[in-house]
């Protein structure tokens, strides 16, 4: 099979960092491709080279003919206009009629949600900018689609939405996320840039879970090898040390050979280590039980009721994971307990002289012009972490920074490098309660890895809004749903919000399955009236996938299996999604009918 696209050792470095170098890989037909690394190894700049935005240092790129690419960046900012012409605008060199142009805009507009495309792109939240941005690519139809971070800023309902459209035949991709729910369930093939790797690379089709099997296999194998290589360097180090000349070519061939023993045994050094970001929160391990206890709060702004009548208790040890869509009063809820905003009606009661930390999502707004130095210790060249002085060089150590980019200015920085300078200002204050407004964002899957272990260890009360559903279902042991505003829901863990929220589903399902099917489409094109046929036989073939799916949940060993049932429920979520978008699809077509 011909690939799409090669490169061929390439290397990218930007003054004396080296991003990455020599990396080959290729992508073929059907690779839908999850591009992972740690912060700062080059993954988005890679991106760029793929899509000519950037030049390579060295090494090539060489592509299928004719091969067209599209490219979504992490943020895309839109000057005032309607969401329509966001899409028509990417069409103004496409050779088709207007007619087709505005056929085909409007396929969009109904495949993406957009309810009302006269609304101005500069209204939209960041979730629904992200999903523009994602239509504009696509709907140009090209043969490899380039995404860098399409998960951030989307809420849980956009989430499932992006999985279930990736997942289309057809589609080939190569996206950066730190996403792992979303990469076990969008991709077929991981690719890790790092310097763990001898080849700064290393490639794994299959699944998320095939890729982490696989990367444990290899570095078990060269940790085995360093011992092996270790025990070789120490015989011939044993037999340089008795002071051999290299009179005769043999001799002259071991030296050599050994010095290339060495050589090999440092460079393995360096691959098999571990370096990861401390993270430590610092409780206060105080052992009141009742932290914070809201009563019927209630809370509206500008006329817009988000929840009423909740109540709760935190307790240390509680860790509570917030989830709904963007706009419902995830963040307000945590401005209320931080006392940053105040309910409309309710109480909430906190215990004496509780030290609360909140972490916004939006960050503290860091000086662009500040260096790194300056941004981790504005106080000089110590922080006082846990009662003890520590040094600059250190504590930039603790978070993956090397002591020669201390000089460095903020806006030099990648995002996960900023992120995880607000986490070093994060651990500085003791703290009773955890207020986490997306603390993942920008952060590597190492990064993430080290945050939920240093979560599940922390003594006090946490408060956790994210989008990543592997966080909320390793660190929370309840999760409140803002969902409906009328009935504000608990759970006891992710599987649970799942069955719930796909049992919703259902039920508004049912009602529109009873909607008399009008056969009479004589106001439809020739294509649609296609589509709506094809859409009402998929409509009886979904629902009776969901319907067996449904029956597995009543089943005794998927309910105590926590992983089949976690599995059953994601699948329900991506059929539901897809039926939901077949409904909305068929009810306009039906109308034009």
């Amino acid at each position: 099979m011909s690939s799409l696209l090669s490169t061929n050792n390439l290397s990218k470095s930007y003054g004396l960092k080296d991003l990455f170098k020599n990396i080959s890989f290729s992508v073929f037909p059907h690779d839908r491709i999850g591009l992972i690394g740690p912060n700062g190894s080059g993954k988005s700049t890679l991106l760029k080279i793929l899509a000519n935005l950037e030049i390579a240092d060295a090494g090539e790129v060489t592509t299928k003919r004719s091969l067209k690419i599209a490219y979504v960046p992490q943020r895309v900012f839109y000057e005032s206009q309607s969401i329509k012409d966001v899409l028509k605008h990417a069409l103004k060199d496409e050779s088709l009629s207007e007619y087709d142009k505005e056929l085909l805009v409007d396929k969009w507009l109904n495949k993406v949600g957009f309810k009302d495309p006269s609304v101005d792109v500069s209204k939209l939240s960041g979730g629904w900018q992200k999903r523009l941005s994602i239509a504009e690519a696509f709907i140009l139809s090209p043969d490899l689609f380039l995404l860098d971070e399409p998960t951030n800023h989307l809420d849980l309902e956009s989430l499932l939405w992006l999985e279930n459209f990736l997942q289309k035949k057809g589609l080939n991709f190569i996206l950066v996320s730190h996403d792992r729910y979303f990469l076990q369930n969008a991709c077929n093939k991981i690719i890790e840039i790092s310097d763990v790797y001898p080849n700064h690379i290393f490639v794994s089709d299959g699944s998320y879970l095939d890729f982490l099997k696989k990367k444990d296999t290899f570095l078990q194998g060269q940790i085995k090898q360093e011992k092996t290589l270790s025990t070789k360097a120490r015989r011939e180090a044993h037999w340089l040390k008795q002071g051999v000349k290299a009179r005769t070519t043999k001799s002259r061939s071991r030296i050599d050979e050994a010095h290339e023993i060495f050589e090999r045994l440092a460079s393995l050094k360096k691959r098999n280590e571990t370096k990861k970001t401390k993270i430590d929160f610092t409780s206060t391990d105080r052992g009141t039980k009742k932290l914070v206890t809201l009563k019927s709060v209630s809370k509206s702004i500008n006329g817009k009721e988000l929840f009423k009548n909740l109540s709760f208790m935190l307790s240390p040890k509680t860790r509570i994971g917030l989830i709904g869509p963007n706009g419902c009063g995830k963040t307000t809820l945590l401005k209320l307990i931080a006392e940053e905003l105040t309910q409309d009606s309710g109480t909430i009661k906190k215990a004496d002289n509780l030290k609360i930390v909140y972490f916004d999502q939006h960050r503290m707004k860091l000086d662009e012009n500040l260096t790194l130095k300056e941004a981790l210790c504005p106080s000089g060249e110590f922080v006082t972490f846990q009662n003890k002085k520590i040094h600059v060089n250190s504590w930039c150590q603790r978070f993956l920074f090397p002591k020669d980019i201390l000089g460095s200015q903020i806006k030099k920085l990648s995002g996960g490098e900023r992120a995880r300078i607000s986490i070093a200002h994060l651990l500085l204050e003791p703290a009773d309660v955890l207020l986490l407004d997306e603390p993942t964002n920008d952060l590597d899957i190492q990064t993430l890895d080290t945050l939920e272990e240093s979560l599940l260890e922390f003594n006090g009360a946490i408060m956790l809004i994210t989008h990543d559903r592997f966080l909320i279902d390793r660190v929370c042991n309840s999760i409140i749903s803002l969902e409906n505003k009328d009935e504000i829901s608990i759970f006891s863990d992710y599987a649970q919000f799942e069955a719930s929220r796909k049992n919703d589903k259902s039920s508004k399902k049912e009602k529109s399955k009873h909607k008399k099917i009008d056969s009479s489409i004589k106001k439809l094109t020739y294509s649609e009236k296609t589509e709506y046929e094809e859409i009402e036989k998929n409509i009886p073939k979904l629902e009776k996938e969901i319907s067996n799916l449904n029956a597995l949940l009543n089943q005794k060993d998927v309910i105590e299996n926590k992983d089949r049932l976690n599995e059953v429920c994601r699948e329900l979520a991506i059929l539901e999604n897809e039926i939901e978008m077949l409904y909305i699809r068929w009810e306009e077509l039906d109308k034009k009918a």
